[in-house]
């Protein structure tokens, strides 16, 4: 891979999103108000992850790539440059279990629930009522 290209997607082109997601991750939704970052490989997009917010709080979400670009650590670009650009103190995800690893590479902390600010937690309960093994986890900002 030669020319990976990383970039905050303009919300015009929302649509290109909801095509990916709609291939690959159905539900996966885009929308307006969240901050969506996309990775090109080319001029093929091949990756993207959302941060939504909820109050003061930002949650990662929707990390997506391609299945066949996988392997070719595009998701690992992707948070390096989440980490420098959109992370902060206020970051969460809720990682799926096979995934926790790969969140604490970068600087994502597994948290208890009850550790959560209310309303992510009221989102995360109510993602685990419908059945979903999720793993909160926290950004931990890392100071050099």
């Amino acid at each position: 891979m030669n020319a990976l290209r990383i970039e905050t997607l303009d919300p015009i082109k929302l649509p290109l999103v909801s095509r990916l997601y709609k291939a690959h991750y159905p539900s996966g939704k885009a929308k307006k108000n969240e901050q969506t970052i996309v990775a090109y490989n080319e001029q093929q997009l091949v990756g993207v992850v959302r941060f939504r917010p909820i109050e003061q709080y930002q949650l990662l979400t929707g990390m997506l790539v391609v299945p066949e670009q996988r392997g070719k650590n595009i998701a690992h670009a992707l948070l390096l440059h989440c980490q420098h650009a959109n992370c902060d103190d206020n970051t969460y995800c809720f990682a799926y279990p096979h995934l926790e690893a790969f969140y604490q590479q970068h600087d994502f902390a597994t948290v208890e629930p009850s550790a959560l600010p209310a309303s992510l937690k009221q989102l995360f309960e109510r993602y685990s009522a419908s059945g979903k093994a999720l793993i909160p986890m926290h950004y931990q900002t890392v100071l050099l």
